[in-house]
């Protein structure tokens, strides 16, 4: 293979592929490189010359960028499976994603990971499978696995590896939590991902001296710019509900760009539908007044570098050939994409072998009645999750709460609904309530299994009549988001592999996320993505008041309030 590369690049034998007609976008140089780009196999050969081929493709007035890489992702929070997932998102030009199976190792464990690592064997684009430090996120919830390093060491090796997904409990890191130090030492030297949101300081100093390289939680200039200052790779993130990326446009330019690189963390297909992924950021970026070279190096080259992948993130010799075409540099209006070569159209996906089943039956929660909604207490004096859209960074606001008959209720009138988690995998059947402002909901339930990073049922309502029949109904379908009002159900989406993602193509998901967002907005919510606003809200590594099914957390404090 190595002596057909060097002959079909140095012009002696023809090449594979061809793609003619073209420039290359050059994201060292920001040049623009006439002439042919030549492939042998899964590799580029050849480019700025003329090539013989055994086939050629006619690439006429479009221009030639490296294939995207999104360097920090949850594939199961986009809902489907990984093979959807590529097919949902390659025609993107996402042609690497470096994900984090946390999620579905929250309740499966490392059979969850393996599932993954088994993915990645199938798929058109590259998934690279991290290897998961925290499961669970923290020792406030109630997971459906625990992960160790001893467990951690047999999943090493796997050629989809890239080192330790993000290091979720920075508390614990600065503690010298005896289990995290163990998870540490093990990928001592090689990647290990961040996750610090607003740290800062001689605490910041601590957490990267642990070997922590790349960080995608700033959301402001300030914390980017003292990231970047002290040696972590910044990774600008814009999912369905985190978006950094207007907050950090002004600090990517040409001279930072070579250390921020781009993620999307968790995006549906009814976003990715409506706006795009990783080339909406990119377009989004540009139009902010982010140069293309700085924006273009972001979503490719500076993510390879980042994460140790020398083999691309530029179109050259000797490098992988994911190859996207597109029409314009500041519309990045996607018109053709190779990964590895390979042409991502129907046939393509349809030839890839299929996954086996796994995570079904996994919704154990207890069958709930009205009653276990009921927030007792004694005192009006109440904390309350406060949201602010479009961050999973919550406020924690104080609020009187009236107590009748030894139980708060939700006012409408204030926007201060309920909110409850409750266990889902067998294991306890806790059941925790408090309240939270930011919905606008003022009758009715919705609830999910997708609850960040515990996945247990997540529950806001008005009415408690109403979440139990949305909590009872998701045991039911095994799993998945759910809108419910006046004792009926307005729409749902099963998700019934570990309860985090569909068995269903990515078109069905985007359809019914559709009819979710709709009977949500009937209900009064006035969030753009309420299920996965709703996810993060059980989130307890994430600033700074949150709940798990063992009560109100307040992160700053890193305590369960009494």
């Amino acid at each position: 293979m190595l002596e057909r590369h060097i002959a079909q690049g140095a012009g002696s034998d023809p090449a594979d592929l061809v793609l003619r007609g073209g420039r290359v976008f050059c994201t060292v140089t920001g040049d623009m490189i006439a002439g042919d780009v030549a492939i042998s196999g899964d590799t580029i050969v050849g480019i700025g010359a003329e090539y013989d081929a055994a086939r050629v493709v006619d690439v006429t007035g479009l221009i030639l960028v490296p294939g995207f890489i999104d360097t920090h992702l949850h594939i199961e929070s986009s809902l489907v499976t990984p093979l959807e997932f590529d097919r949902c998102v390659t025609p993107h030009g996402v042609t690497t994603a470096i994900c984090d199976p946390h999620e579905i190792a929250n309740v499966l464990g490392t059979d969850g990971i393996r599932w993954f690592q088994q993915a990645s064997e199938r798929t058109l684009m590259d998934i690279r499978v991290q290897l998961s430090s925290c499961v669970p996120s923290s020792h406030m919830e109630t997971a459906g696995a625990r992960i160790e390093a001893t467990d951690l060491a047999p999943l090493m090796g796997h050629p989809s590896g890239i080192g330790l997904a993000e290091m979720m409990n920075y508390p614990g890191v600065l503690a010298r939590d005896a289990g995290l130090m163990a998870k540490l030492a093990l990928f001592a030297g090689g990647h290990i991902d961040g996750h610090c949101p607003q740290l800062t300081g001689r605490a910041l100093n601590g957490y990267i001296a642990a070997g922590i390289r790349t960080e995608h939680e700033a959301t402001t200039v300030a914390e980017a710019r003292e990231k970047l200052q002290k040696g972590l790779r910044v990774l600008i993130r814009e999912g369905s509900v985190s978006k950094d990326l207007h907050a950090l446009a002004p600090l990517l330019t040409e001279r930072t760009s070579a250390y921020m690189a781009l993620c999307t963390d968790d995006r549906n297909p009814l976003d990715i539908a409506e706006e795009g992924h990783l080339d909406h950021m990119i377009r989004s970026l540009i139009a902010l007044g982010v140069p293309p070279l700085a924006a273009y190096r972001a979503a490719s080259l500076s993510g390879a570098e980042a994460f140790g992948l020398k083999d691309r993130g530029q179109i050259a010799p000797g490098k992988r050939a994911d190859i996207v075409a597109v029409g314009s540099l500041a519309a990045c209006d996607v018109r053709m994409v190779w990964a590895r070569g390979v042409l991502a159209d129907s046939a393509a996906f349809a030839a890839r072998a299929p996954m086996p089943d796994i995570g079904r039956g996994s919704v154990r929660a207890p069958h709930v009645t009205p009653a276990d909604f009921r927030s007792p207490a004694n005192r009006t004096a109440t904390d309350v999750i406060g949201i602010v859209e479009g961050r999973i960074i919550t406020e924690h606001l104080h609020h009187d709460i009236p107590v009748a008959d030894g139980d708060k209720r939700p006012d409408v009138a204030r926007d201060l609904i309920r909110i409850a988690v409750i266990e889902r995998h067998g294991v306890n059947g806790n059941i925790a309530t408090g309240f939270v402002q930011g919905f606008g909901l003022h009758h009715g339930a919705i609830a999910a299994t997708v609850c960040h990073d515990h996945h247990n049922i997540a529950c806001v309502g008005a009415d408690n009549a109403d979440m139990a029949l949305a909590v009872n109904h998701l045991t039911r379908i095994d799993g998945g988001f759910v809108v419910v009002a006046d004792g009926r159900v307005l729409a749902d989406l099963p998700l019934p592999i570990a309860g985090l993602m569909s068995d269903q193509p990515f078109e069905h998901v985007r359809d019914r996320l559709h009819d979710l967002r709709a009977a949500a907005r009937s209900l009064g919510v006035t969030l753009r993505e309420p299920f996965l606003q709703l996810a993060f809200l059980c989130l307890p590594v994430i600033p700074a008041l949150k709940i798990t099914d063992r009560g109100m957390v307040d992160v700053v404090k890193f305590e369960i309030i009494p």
